[in-house]
């Protein structure tokens, strides 16, 4: 760690006594390494963090002790829609550092406490990611263009204070928001877009736009609609989006459409262009590789589970997707069962330098009246087409 590079400086658990291996786990450096050693870590870190959770939350206490499925790691299956319903700690509420959630002003929120260690360690994961990818530049400003919330009073939604973390990788010399605060809440402002990627074309430093990618595309057919000939953002620009398409799926396009119409309106390589995945509820970072797969990290596992019984299932097959990892001491959200219809692959048919597994999301599960950010950022492009 260089003084550079402050995201990859030592966070230290809670309990080292209690949480020494995962405590290594997560100090592991390389974000995709992977074989029997880490395993073993990782079986043993999960042992850790299981027994934390259980003397310190009576919920998961209870479904440890009662009857649960063999499920990996011993640890029981909660869905990520308990969490909009009850609000469960593994800490005093003074140890709370942050506090978070997954959905706009309107429809069911997670609710997701934060001591320091748990969300360091998840940012510290997001900063391995990067700088294996070389995505930390501290000597090269950038222009911001944000496809998520302008910072307003008591806003606390996840995916601004994710969008807002990315922007501490590379200084900003200018930053730009594309769903603009209002007063009364928040606006999208496809105008301004298109007028911040046109001045930025004209800039000498590298872009990068981060955020929902549906308004990107939103901004994308605007420019076209408008008669804006093609630009080209400066060399290094880079895209990370996030946040998914949820509530907008009769507009979406596919992701390769998507990164081809960029590459042709904005000049950006398709290699320059990552989606992720991630959620309050669980952390991890999962950030597109080059051939646009989401691996998963060292720090985290994957399983892909029916929607009819649960059970586990093989590779290429449909579920919902079960995502596992120790690093969080807050609350018992190491085992979360998501909405998210998956299927998981073996890293070998990916074809890039990555060896571990990666999944792929194929959309919700069923109708759920339930909603997320995404949603209610949605709303916001309702007759603007």
């Amino acid at each position: 760690m260089t003084p550079s590079k402050p995201h990859l400086a030592p966070v230290d658990v809670p309990d080292a006594a209690a949480l020494g291996r995962v405590q290594q786990l997560c100090d592991l450096t390389g974000p995709y390494t992977c074989g029997p050693a880490e395993e073993e870590l990782f079986t043993s870190a999960m042992a850790e963090i299981n027994a934390w959770h259980r003397e310190r939350s009576p919920f998961f206490r209870s479904l440890y002790e009662g009857e649960r499925p063999d499920t990996p790691y011993q640890a029981p299956l909660v869905h990520a829609n308990f969490f909009k319903r009850h609000e469960v700690l593994s800490i005093p509420e003074d140890e709370v550092h942050l506090h978070l959630t997954s959905s706009g002003t309107t429809g069911q929120k997670s609710q997701m406490f934060f001591d320091e260690w748990t969300i360091r360690s998840a940012q510290r994961m997001v900063a391995r990611i990067f700088d294996h990818n070389g995505w930390i530049t501290p000597d090269e400003p950038v222009n911001y263009l944000l496809y998520s919330y302008e910072p307003a009073r008591d806003l606390n939604l996840g995916t601004s204070f994710t969008d807002n973390y990315l922007c501490d990788f590379a200084p900003a010399r200018q930053v730009e928001y594309a769903l603009r605060n209002t007063g009364n809440g928040h606006e999208f402002d496809p105008f301004g877009c298109v007028a911040a990627l046109r001045r930025f074309a004209e800039d000498d430093v590298p872009v990068r736009i981060l955020g929902f990618p549906a308004f990107l595309w939103f901004t994308l057919e605007r420019m076209r609609a408008m008669g804006v000939a093609p630009l080209r953002l400066p060399e290094g620009s880079l895209i990370i989006l996030g946040g998914g398409w949820k509530g907008h799926t009769d507009r979406q396009i596919g992701k390769h459409e998507l990164y081809a119409r960029v590459t042709e309106q904005l000049g950006v390589p398709s290699e320059r262009i990552r989606d992720t995945f991630g959620s309050v509820e669980h952390c991890i970072p999962y950030i597109e590789c080059s051939h646009h797969n989401l691996h998963a990290p060292v720090w985290s596992r994957v399983f892909i589970r029916s929607t009819r019984t649960l059970e586990p299932l093989p590779y290429g097959e449909r579920g919902y997707l079960h995502l596992v990892s120790p690093y969080i001491t807050s609350v018992p959200a190491q085992s979360v069962v998501m909405g998210d219809l998956a299927s998981l692959h073996p890293g070998e048919e990916c074809g890039c330098e990555l060896t571990t597994p990666w999944f792929t999301i194929h959309g919700r599960a069923g109708v759920s009246r339930n909603r997320s950010c995404a949603v209610a950022a949605a709303e916001l492009m309702k007759g603007m087409s």
